[in-house]
């Protein structure tokens, strides 16, 4: 028994690491605004860190999901997941979206503004990034091969192919459960590369607040504080209000017990403008906290692509900004049919940083092209507004993904509860719950009486 001891004392050290992310912000920061153009040149940290992150999603994706859905004895569980959660993200999606027109239509915050040549330049590059009909989304979402959903970076391809991968090890019975084995031992495998990555946050984040401050500047920012501020009062108010009461009302969960348990995930959302590199910890964190794993691996990854709540709010502010600023505001019905037109072009977008403006110019340029200038007014605080972007969009995944679990009766509320109080911790140094190898250590001991008499 002592041997095993030692597995279950782990010194957590990782405090450590994001206090270095908390002080490399504060370094970027002041790097950004005493040298510039130096500044700039570490923009590239900030966009390794964040590539490594991404390297890491499909295979978590594809582990969790597979995992999940081949251990669950009826697919009909699956699919109620999936329909409850696309219910509620779309109504979500709709409530975010009227929100952000109501406070957009109320502080007016392009009044007043010019656009300037290099602005309407800045604004017209945007409209050549990629955007997508409804149907070329739905036919992205099918890979070239099975292989391919893996390294394409595609989630949507990773969760279908995922999707269909654990219906047939599902459909397989006894004959698939040696697979599964295997993947459980390759998801751990993966989950110790991410957390060996993670020791690279603060470079990470050094690097991405020293380049955008850097490119900026403070007094760039100061004729756009208005909507910048608005904007993040109002994402503060969705979450916190809007999400905290829904939160409330089903499980009887304080939100703010909810938010601190991710409290490091925010840190490292907020210092790399990325939600998408907090993907894997919330699926692991979610695991851990009692939910279980088809519920995960069904939720997180579906609501990274059709949950973006921060991203409907963004939108709809930016429409009417913009609109604003060019002195032709958008009529109410134009407001209406330029927006529901970006909730299904936004899908697929969330945790790319600079993806959400490409969907605005996007927008515009197809219902509205003679606003597509002035989406050179936000390049500048794009950047900073992507953080409270990215941020919402994590903390209404994560609440999505506590409901559908209560609803679903797959949820483990005394697991919850005693994670949330403190007294079940996330194993750090891993981001892979102990549960499983526990029982495992105790079968260990067991035969050793036995071999005695086998002996005499």
């Amino acid at each position: 028994m002592s041997s095993n001891a030692p597995r279950t004392v782990r010194k957590d050290r990782t405090h450590y690491l994001y206090i270095a992310v908390i002080a490399a912000v504060i370094a970027g920061i002041t790097v950004g605004l005493v040298a510039p153009d130096f500044a700039v040149e570490l923009k590239p940290l900030g966009t390794g860190f964040v590539a490594l992150i991404k390297m890491m999603i499909a295979p978590v994706i594809f582990c969790t999901l597979v995992l999940g859905v081949g251990s669950v004895a009826k697919a009909s569980q699956v699919g109620k997941v999936g329909g409850l959660a696309l219910g509620y993200f779309l109504t979500m999606s709709l409530v975010a979206l009227t929100i952000g027109l109501v406070v957009g239509n109320f502080l007016k915050p392009g009044d007043g503004l010019k656009i300037t040549p290099d602005v309407a330049s800045a604004g017209g590059e945007q409209v050549s990034k990629e955007s997508q009909s409804t149907t070329e989304f739905l036919l992205h979402m099918i890979p070239d091969t099975l292989v391919s959903s893996l390294t394409s970076g595609e989630v949507l391809q990773t969760l279908l192919v995922a999707l269909l991968f654990g219906f047939a090890l599902q459909a397989m019975g006894s004959a698939g459960a040696p697979v599964l084995t295997g993947i459980g031992h390759i998801q751990k495998v993966v989950f110790r590369i991410l957390a060996m990555i993670m020791w690279a946050a603060p470079i990470g984040a050094f690097g991405a607040m020293a380049a955008v401050v850097g490119e900026t500047g403070v007094d760039a920012l100061k004729a756009l504080a208005v909507i910048m501020i608005g904007f993040y009062v109002t994402c503060a108010v969705f979450v916190f209000v809007m999400l905290g009461t829904i939160l409330r009302v089903v499980t009887g969960i304080n939100i703010f017990s909810l938010l601190k348990y991710l409290g490091r995930e925010f840190l490292l959302i907020f210092s790399t403008s990325s939600s998408e590199s907090a993907l894997p910890r919330l699926i692991a964190k979610m695991e851990h906290a009692g939910v279980a794993k088809p519920t995960v691996g069904v939720v997180v990854p579906t609501g990274y692509s059709f949950n973006l709540d921060g991203t409907m709010i963004y939108l709809t502010m930016a429409s009417l900004f913009i609109a604003e600023a060019m002195g032709d505001p958008l009529s109410l019905g134009e407001q209406v049919s330029l927006l529901l037109f970006m909730m299904v072009a936004s899908k697929g977008a969330a945790g790319v940083t600079g993806a959400g403006m490409a969907t605005l110019a996007g927008g515009l340029s197809s219902h509205r092209p003679d606003l597509i200038d002035g989406v050179g007014l936000i390049v500048g605080i794009d950047r900073f507004m992507s953080e409270a972007r990215a941020v919402t969009n994590f903390a209404g995944n994560a609440v999505a993904t506590v409901l559908v679990a209560s609803w679903t009766g797959t949820l483990d509320r005394d697991q919850l509860d005693r994670t949330l109080a403190g007294d079940s911790p996330f194993d750090e140094a891993t981001m892979v719950d102990d549960h499983d190898p526990a029982p495992v250590a105790e079968v260990v001991p067991e035969p050793a009486p036995a071999r005695e008499p086998a002996g005499v």
